[in-house]
């Protein structure tokens, strides 16, 4: 087995420097796109409410056509 290699504190410094940077940008990021999700989610749920309004008025139409007297 071959003992472990003494890493350089450069290549140690680094790859924390790194590893902190992509953190923060990461949290930058979530930040400006979680207002964005939450609108899309807010505008989606109208657009829900909307379809299943109009289903089922078109399925109220459907089936007072079918119950009519004149058939």
């Amino acid at each position: 087995m071959v003992p472990p290699v003494q890493v350089s504190p450069l290549i140690k410094f680094t790859r924390y420097s790194a590893l902190l940077i992509g953190m923060l940008y990461g949290k930058k990021r979530y930040d400006y796109l979680k207002p964005v999700a939450e609108e899309e989610r807010r505008i989606e749920g109208e657009e829900k409410k909307k379809r299943e309004e109009l289903e089922r008025i078109a399925k109220e139409l459907a089936e007072a056509s079918e119950e009519s007297i004149l058939k």
